[in-house]
């Protein structure tokens, strides 16, 4: 592809060296396997975790005579992502024989797409913030193109201690191979690309994006120039599988590559690992040019060719992507762009936040959902789909509230009762005495007894008027929580004579 500089050096992003600022260009590689039920060219089955070898049919082992017949769900799967990725669909690419040796490849060559492949160009907008005023920056990032190709299998070196073993388990598994432009200038952006990556391709349903299982994982090409100068020459890092590993491996590689230029050194253009025990890489091999590989269109598969109709049928059963998501709950639920950036960064988080907030106010729902529940989550180290709350659960405790059946600190200890032992949010309640004390008499008994048991008190409130507040506290207190707050505050204002 053709390198073209889209921004601006910026120096908030400039990397500070022993000489001088340096700016960092990184680009990124991801390979995503599509969702199906079975390989890109073969009828086998891909699920993830069965029994090496379990999951290999003759065209995956290359067996003489074995002919590849096209997966049309993985072409479809294709044609959608490059659609939520505002990419051009080319209506017809050609699939190319990747040549190269290796032990894992049975064929002796890759079946992929090179210099027709059926996405072009396309966009990501990643957002960076809140800065410290609660701003957001959007940034878009160029997609070069989407490719569709055969996976390759899987080497084990822990399996003997003087062979290595092949697993063909991956072997033709289908992958989408998603290539940005270099138009990351920064960890944080490489992060959020991934991010937002990994989210659109879920929202889809065309990846499911574990990285830990290896179904998405990025080549990250890296390359850092003096501000203003032409790019530099790029270190490509293989096969990093989690987006901190990602930041990690950026941030260790600009300072390896500065280091050796503030030294009179030249980069190698190369191939690196990343290590995360240690937290850095180390050199593979040297980097190959696309003539290494000796590409040439496969002979056994005829181009892959679709109509514009084709293409519009898919178009008119996408979901709503993330963007749209996020832009439909700030304009109709009125979330501020924070909160909404949240509840869409994962489709399930998405999906239980509609279900509670459905019929009920937004930013209650919204607050409950991001605060209180997904912050037990993450300090129980689960994940949504864990919760032992589900949204019936919360939106009855929201309507509790609403009513006036419970007070917002009543809430927060049935929120507990119901993540710990399950039930029914108004059940609990009342089995359990923990309804709000709205009787004014019984409120302005307990008002009485604090203002007299704290004359000393009383006496700081007439020349502070904001001191009111402590006994607001006495009284929940008093009370277990249990009264009214909107009643204390205004008997106890009544009581010592503060006007509104």
């Amino acid at each position: 592809m053709t390198l073209v500089d889209v921004r601006t050096p910026d120096p908030k992003r400039f990397i500070p060296g022993a000489t001088g600022d340096w700016e960092v260009i990184i680009g990124m590689e991801v390979h995503a396997q599509v969702t199906s039920n079975s390989k890109l060219f073969s009828g086998a089955a891909n699920e993830f975790g069965n029994a090496p070898n379990a999951n290999v049919s003759l065209v995956d082992a290359a067996m003489p005579g074995m002919l590849p017949v096209i997966n049309e769900e993985c072409v479809r799967q294709a044609i959608r992502t490059g659609l939520g990725l505002k990419a051009q669909i080319n209506n017809r690419s050609i699939f190319d024989r990747k040549n190269y040796f290796y032990p894992d490849l049975p064929q002796g060559y890759q079946i992929s797409q090179y210099k027709d492949p059926i996405v072009g160009e396309g966009q990501i907008v990643i957002s960076l913030g809140p800065d410290r005023q609660g701003n957001f920056e959007d940034i878009e990032i160029g997609i070069e193109r989407l490719h569709l190709e055969q996976d390759a299998g899987k080497s084990m070196h822990d399996q003997h201690p003087t062979m290595s073993h092949v697993d063909l388990n991956r072997s033709g598994v289908a992958l989408m191979e998603i290539v940005s432009k270099p138009d990351m200038r920064s960890s944080d952006e490489a992060k959020a690309y991934m991010t937002k990556l990994r989210s659109i391709v879920r929202y889809l349903g065309t990846c499911d994006g574990n990285m830990d299982e290896g179904s998405m994982r990025a080549d990250v090409n890296v390359s850092v120039r003096r501000p203003g100068e032409g790019f530099g020459t790029r270190c490509e890092i293989k096969n990093v599988n989690s987006i901190r590993f990602i930041g990690q491996a950026i941030e260790y590689e600009a300072r390896r590559q500065i280091g050796i230029l503030e030294d009179g050194g030249s980069i190698d253009q190369e191939t690196r690992l990343f290590d995360p025990n240690k937290g850095e890489t180390r050199s593979m091999r040297s980097k190959e040019d696309a003539h290494d590989y000796r590409y040439f269109p496969d002979p056994d598969l005829l181009p892959l060719e679709f109509d514009d109709a084709y293409v519009e049928e898919l178009k008119q059963h996408l979901p709503e992507l993330p963007d749209d998501k996020k832009a439909r709950f700030v304009a109709e639920l009125g979330l501020s762009v924070y909160d909404a950036s949240v509840l869409v960064s994962e489709k399930a988080i998405a999906d239980y936040f509609e279900a509670v907030a459905s019929g009920r106010d937004g930013k209650a729902a919204a607050n409950w959902v991001i605060n209180d529940l997904l912050g037990a989550l993450n300090k129980a180290g689960k994940g949504i789909e864990e919760t032992p709350v589900s949204p019936f659960q919360l939106g009855g405790i929201i309507d509790l509230i609403k009513d006036e059946t419970i007070s917002g600190k009543i809430a927060k200890d049935l929120f507990e009762i119901v993540w710990n032992e399950g039930g029914v949010p108004g059940e609990i309640v009342e089995s359990r005495g923990m309804k709000q004390v709205t009787d004014t008499g019984a409120i302005e008994k307990a008002v009485d007894d604090i203002i007299a048991a704290n004359p000393d008190q009383v006496e700081k409130v007439k020349a502070k008027p904001t001191l009111a507040g402590w006994f607001v506290g006495q009284v929940m207190k008093a009370t277990g929580g249990k009264a009214n707050p909107q009643a204390v505050q205004a008997l106890v204002k009544a009581k010592l004579g503060i006007e509104e």
